[in-house]
C-alpha cells in the first residue's frame, strides 16, 4: 500500500487572508482564504489523491476500496466517523467568539460529533491574541446576560500569542483565533460550532452572521481552561509532544537529515509539512504538502531538511 499525498479543500470564510497562497504557494481559487483542510473526510470537505494508483480518488473511496483496518487502522475502528480533521487556519482578521459541543450533546442535538481541538501557532504578528476560555468561574446567567448587555469580552481570557505555542481547546471551552495568527489545528471530525460573538460583521448577503447563544451558553464550560499553554522552547524543537489523549496523538519534529518512523496495525501516520522538502520513502514533498502513511505501511523513512506534524490515533 502506497503513502497517499492528499489535495488540501479551501475554506474562504470572511475573516480569511493571503498566507496560505503566498507562504504555502496553494492555488486555492479565492482571492482570500480562511482554512485549508488537508486531512478530511467529512461531509463538508472531503480529500482528493494526487497521484500514484489513486489518484483523483476521494479518501472515503480509497478507504472503501482498501479497507478501513488496512488504510486507517484498529484504533480508527473504536470511532463510528473517521476520527480527526487537520486544518490551516489564516486569520487575517478576529474569528468569531465560539463554542464546540462534546459527543454526547452533538449526537442528540445535532447527529454530528463534538469538537475537542488543538491548535499550533505558526506564525503570529506583533500584538495577536487568541480568546481561551473564561478568566474566572461565572455562573451559566451570568454568561448569558454577558452576552446580551455587550460585556462578554470582558470576561474572557485573551491571551498574546507568539510561534511554537499550543494550545489544547476541551469541547466546551469558549474560545476565539485572533487577527493575524497562522494555526495549525488538529480536532475532531467535526463542523459543529456555535458562534457566541461576531463582532457586529455581516455575511455576503448583508445580514449579521447567525449567532447560537442558547446552545453556546448550554453546552460552555464557564470555568477557567484546565490546560495551560505550552510553549515552544529549544529544548523540544528537534521532537515534541504536542498532544496525547483518548482522540489522537500529534508529534512535531524538525529534521535536519533523516528522521525513521514507523506505523503499525492501530493507526495511520499524517504528516502535515510545515516547512522544507524531502522525501518519505519515494514520495516527494514540499512545504504544505498532506502525506497519508497507512498503518499497513510499516517503518518509514524521511530525508530531507523539513519541519512536520506527525498525527495518529
Amino acid at each position: 500500500m502506497e503513502i497517499l499525498k492528499l489535495k488540501p479543500v479551501f475554506k474562504n470564510y470572511i475573516w480569511g487572508g493571503t498566507r496560505l497562497t503566498e507562504d504555502f504557494g496553494f492555488d486555492t481559487g479565492f482571492d482570500k482564504t480562511a482554512e485549508g483542510w488537508m486531512l478530511a473526510c467529512h461531509k463538508d470537505g472531503m480529500n482528493t489523491v494526487s497521484g500514484g494508483e489513486y489518484d483523483g480518488k476521494t479518501l472515503a473511496e480509497v478507504i472503501e476500496t482498501v479497507g478501513a483496518e488496512t488504510l486507517c487502522g484498529t484504533d480508527c475502528s473504536k470511532f463510528p466517523y473517521f476520527p480527526v480533521l487537520i486544518k490551516l487556519i489564516d486569520a487575517r482578521d478576529n474569528l468569531s467568539v465560539q463554542v464546540h459541543p462534546n459527543d454526547e450533546y452533538a449526537r442528540r442535538v445535532e447527529n454530528e460529533f463534538g469538537k475537542t481541538e488543538i491548535w499550533y501557532v505558526l506564525d503570529a504578528a506583533d500584538g495577536a491574541e487568541l480568546i481561551y476560555g473564561f478568566k474566572n468561574e461565572i455562573t451559566k446567567d451570568e454568561f448569558r446576560s454577558s452576552i446580551e448587555n455587550g460585556t462578554l469580552l470582558e470576561r474572557l481570557n485573551s491571551v498574546k500569542v507568539k510561534k511554537g505555542d499550543l494550545f489544547f481547546i476541551e469541547a466546551g471551552t469558549v474560545h476565539a483565533i485572533g487577527k493575524g495568527a497562522l494555526i495549525a489545528e488538529i480536532q475532531q471530525n467535526s463542523n459543529c460550532t456555535y458562534r457566541v460573538y461576531d463582532y457586529g460583521r455581516v455575511g455576503a448577503d448583508g445580514k449579521p452572521r447567525e449567532l447560537h447563544i442558547d446552545r453556546a451558553v448550554e453546552v460552555s464550560e464557564t470555568v477557567p481552561p484546565k490546560h495551560a499553554i505550552s510553549h515552544e522552547t529549544g529544548d523540544n524543537k528537534k521532537s515534541r509532544l504536542l498532544a496525547k489523549c483518548d482522540l489522537f496523538t500529534v508529534n512535531k519534529y524538525e529534521i535536519e537529515n533523516s528522521l525513521t518512523l514507523k506505523t503499525d496495525s492501530t493507526s495511520f501516520n499524517h504528516i502535515l509539512v510545515l516547512e522544507g522538502c524531502g522525501k518519505v520513502e519515494s514520495t516527494e514533498f514540499k512545504k504544505g504538502d498532506s502525506l497519508f502513511v497507512p498503518a499497513s505501511f510499516g517503518e518509514y523513512r524521511i530525508d530531507g531538511k523539513a519541519e512536520i506534524i506527525v498525527t495518529k490515533i
